[in-house]
């Protein structure tokens, strides 16, 4: 039996504060089959600095065209059989993420895609727990429903990536949920939900600011349409609705 070597992509730019973290979350990995590429968007802080320190990582270093711009770019250097994003803000929840992550591979050749749940903690005390996204097992069309795996939980057959062309640039804020229609369905790749959390978001991203939430909606809509699904108001209201359980659940 073959263990996968997983890719582990994290994008960076002046994330100096918080890299470290997520560096050595990928080090303390139990699971070693293992590959850690930073793509830095040409960073002016103490990144370059940091990155020194950890001479097992891939480091590449440049001016790009935004974050799913630097994550297509470490799609391509990934030389991994299944590739992941981990945020320069955002940490594993444990040792053993990643070794659930490879185990659901190996127990099925025919799954192309992982996922789990994820934790949104304070940006200040990654110990208080903010929000907790539950997910669940992916059904047919519950992304227009307003379901979607959460996107740093996400495993993916390297292979089904590059068919794909990775994230839609056009995008700004939600080429993730554009590349998810696509995967789940659009070409209706096998998947499997891990009902653990893998990991922990801190708050304070791109994607949890307001004016982001209503760019990312707006874009999200569009995206449905592109792909041949209907979107509009209708869709953002469902999308919004679904996020609703998110402040109430308790994590375990």
């Amino acid at each position: 039996m073959t263990f996968p070597k997983i890719s582990i992509i994290t994008v960076t730019y002046n994330s100096a504060k918080t890299l470290r973290d997520t560096l050595e979350s990928v080090q303390s990995q139990k699971y070693k089959n293992i590959e850690h590429i930073v793509i830095d968007g040409n960073s002016g802080d103490e990144t370059h600095k940091i990155i020194k320190n950890y001479p097992s990582v891939k480091f590449i270093s440049e001016k790009d065209d935004g974050i799913y711009d630097a994550m297509n770019k470490g799609i391509k250097h990934a030389s991994g059989d299944i590739v992941g994003f981990l945020n320069a803000d955002d940490f594993f929840n444990d040792k053993e993420c990643i070794g659930l992550i490879a185990t659901e591979f190996l127990n099925d050749r025919k799954v192309d895609i992982v996922f789990g749940n994820i934790i949104l903690v304070s940006s200040s005390n990654v110990n208080k727990i903010v929000r907790f996204k539950k997910s669940k097992p992916y059904s047919q069309k519950a992304i227009f429903n307003g379901w979607m795996a959460p996107h740093p939980t996400l495993y993916v057959k390297t292979e089904k990536l590059n068919k794909l062309n990775g994230f839609n640039t056009k995008y700004k804020i939600q080429a993730d949920f554009e590349l998810m229609i696509r995967l789940f369905e659009v070409e209706k790749l096998n998947s499997k939900y891990i009902n653990k959390t893998l990991v922990r978001m801190r708050l304070g991203g791109a994607s949890t600011k307001i004016s982001n939430i209503i760019a990312g909606n707006i874009e999200a809509s569009d995206a449905c349409k592109i792909n041949g699904y209907s979107g509009g108001i209708r869709f953002i209201i469902r999308k919004i609705m679904s996020r609703l359980p998110e402040f109430f659940l308790k994590h375990k």
